[in-house]
């Protein structure tokens, strides 16, 4: 079963889709434990629709992921199928890497960074 993380699912999907799409942009997000832990997930799987390269899964990772500007002539798609799918061509899964940091000084939430392998 999956973390319901403290939210709504309204709420909950809109985080991931936002935490997944900083990730495929910037490669690296510093997130909690536990959204970390789900976002390894999401990501795997867009980046497994990336590697699929066509039209229905780019239609199926746009329906997904928030359409953001990854940099003046890419977003998060394009990104997504073109740079990142090509990275991973050869490798099976595990395109994503959980290092934990320990507690956050506010509230002694567990700390983690998600990278791109």
């Amino acid at each position: 079963m999956a973390r319901k993380l403290g939210r709504t699912t309204d709420a909950r999907m809109a985080l991931l889709r936002n935490l997944a799409s900083d990730l495929i942009i910037h490669e690296r997000v510093e997130t909690t434990e536990a959204k970390a832990k789900e976002l390894r997930t999401i990501v795997d799987k867009m980046i497994t629709l990336g590697k699929r390269g066509d039209l229905h899964a780019r239609r199926q990772a746009a329906a997904f992921l928030y359409n953001k500007e990854a940099d003046e002539d890419n977003n998060v798609i394009q990104k997504l199928f073109d740079d990142v799918a090509a990275r991973y061509e050869e490798r099976q899964g595990g395109y994503t890497r959980v290092l934990k940091l320990g507690e956050r000084q506010g509230d002694g939430a567990k700390m983690a960074i998600v990278e791109l392998v």
